[in-house]
């Protein structure tokens, strides 16, 4: 399990798409070289100059298209991406805004089946009336010229090998299916791989913004997808138009601190979680406290750890499987009781539920196919930033400070962080502190019992973005925006709408 930067929405059925190319089109102009980054006008005009075609993708409603990018922004004459794009007009009434990109995180998410399956129909009317909704499958993701890396049969066993080990051979089993998983997406994905960095999604997305005619981009991004909207502000400030950033990450992190902090946070999560179990009669981690609670997880994985349990299929509940089953059902409260369900379950001696809800993270199909997505996620995450640890004796010092963070999960999560110590590409990003100057106003919405993105880093964006609003969810669950608050999405409605941000330190429960 790696849950660095990983956004899991369980109340979301995420929808797929047949990419067609073709019909209507728009195109845009060259940015100026200061708005390019690195490289000149005059070598990105053709891509800021094509025209996009339209077609039917299938799913009523929705259009599909797909767009040229360079591989490589510092040479963009030694050959293109294909990016596979997707939108649904604007219904009315009112006038039309805009578009506005919607990005669920990861990284590695499917921006396409987020909006065909979620914000094209879940985001308020009012907003869907005034903006087209528009995706783009970031590089290296779904439609996307996808990394790929393990055959399904070889993604199981990754995900089964223990990720708290004991001894020296159990050690290095773990590092070696890390080595093997990066074996695969170079073997696979060589030519990709070292250009998924967030800075050329960012470049990717003002592409786009200009295809589709915009002068400014409108956008919501949840989780990574905060990474991805801050990085295009700081290097777009011009180009800033209403940027939400819900479930924000801070950039100026180095790896290791995102891990520990993502430790700290699940940990956080589990508490919450736990102080409601207990009051449950169906609690099956029992009814005194949060620690006994603690206490009876953990008694669970070690008894998994020596014994995993029968499924109903050939995969037994091994403690890695039971411990990221757990974990999926950290990011929203609404799957409290169906892990309470699987918990029991599993004490039993049927470990289906874990097993479902594990399936769910790693977006594993019925038939042992697996998405792409913890392919994307682990290639972005090793190139944007260099690797918390290099070696297993790097992640044994660790240790103690991962378990200070988190009694239950901080071994595992320590040595979960160890997954780019072998990987192919070297790093092109560096922490640092993203100020966007001159950029309109950007909200950050954060909340307080976020698991996977700690609320503190909403708090760090917001005060190193030069235009941030704090906007803050006072509640569990990962990201704010449409989970039920009228307050936050009142505040985020009028601002999409009308323009005007939230009063910074605005609070919502």
């Amino acid at each position: 399990m790696d849950t660095r930067r990983l956004l899991r929405i369980f109340a979301t059925v995420l929808g797929t798409a047949g990419l067609l190319v073709s019909g209507c089109s728009s195109g845009g102009s060259a940015p100026s070289a200061s708005a390019t980054g690195s490289a000149a006008t005059e070598e990105l005009e053709s891509y800021y100059a094509q025209k996009l075609s339209w077609r039917d993708c299938g799913t009523e409603g929705f259009q599909c298209t797909t767009m040229k990018a360079p591989l490589d922004y510092e040479k963009p004459d030694d050959g293109d991406v294909k990016l596979a794009v997707s939108r649904k007009k604007a219904t009315g009434p009112g006038k039309r805004i805009g578009s506005l990109l919607v990005n669920p995180g990861g990284p590695g998410g499917s921006a396409i089946g987020y909006l065909q399956g979620y914000a094209a129909i879940g985001y308020p009317a009012q907003v869907r009336a005034r903006y087209d909704m528009v995706a783009i499958d970031p590089r290296g993701v779904a439609r996307s010229e996808p990394v790929e890396c393990l055959t399904g049969k070889e993604m199981d066993a990754y995900t089964q090998v223990d990720q708290t080990p004991d001894d020296k051979a159990e050690v290095a089993e773990l590092n070696a299916s890390f080595e093997k998983f990066a074996d695969g997406c170079e073997k696979r994905s060589g030519k990709i791989l070292p250009h998924v960095s967030t800075a050329e999604t960012a470049r990717d997305m003002d592409i786009l913004r200009s295809l589709l005619g915009d002068e400014k981009l409108h956008y919501v991004g949840a989780s990574y997808g905060t990474f991805l909207g801050a990085t295009y502000a700081d290097l777009f400030p011009a180009r800033v138009g209403r940027l939400v950033l819900d479930g924000a990450m801070d950039p100026s992190l180095p790896a290791l601190d995102v891990n520990r902090d993502q430790t700290a946070g699940f940990e956080a999560a589990f508490q919450s979680f736990a102080a409601d179990c207990v009051k449950q009669t169906d609690c099956p981690l029992g009814t005194t406290s949060t620690a006994a609670a603690a206490t009876a997880l953990k008694k669970l994985f070690g008894d998994l750890d020596s014994e995993p349990v029968p499924t109903g299929e050939t995969r037994r509940l091994t403690e890695s499987l039971a411990t990221t089953g757990v974990i999926a059902a950290m990011y929203d409260e609404a799957a409290w009781p169906q892990l309470r369900q699987a918990v029991a379950a599993a004490q039993r001696g049927d470990g289906s539920g874990l097993l479902s809800l594990a399936d769910s993270y790693y977006e594993r199909e019925p038939n042992g196919k697996y998405a792409n997505l913890m392919f994307a996620n682990a290639a972005v995450n090793c190139i944007d930033l260099a690797p918390p640890f290099t070696g297993p004796a790097d992640v044994e010092k660790a240790i103690p400070d991962f378990e200070k963070a988190s009694p239950v999960f901080g071994r595992g999560f320590a040595w979960a962080a160890l997954n780019c110590g072998a990987w192919p590409v070297d790093p092109t990003g560096t922490p640092h502190r993203t100020e966007a100057k001159g950029a309109a106003p950007i909200v950050v919405v954060g909340t307080t019992r976020d698991p996977a993105t700690p609320y503190k880093w909403a708090e760090s964006l917001a005060d190193q973005l030069s235009s941030g609003t704090l906007l803050t969810y006072k509640g569990d669950g990962h990201t704010a925006y449409g989970r039920g608050s009228d307050c936050i999405d009142t505040a985020i409605n009028t601002y999409l709408l009308e323009g005007t941000p939230p009063k910074d330190g605005k609070k919502c429960s």
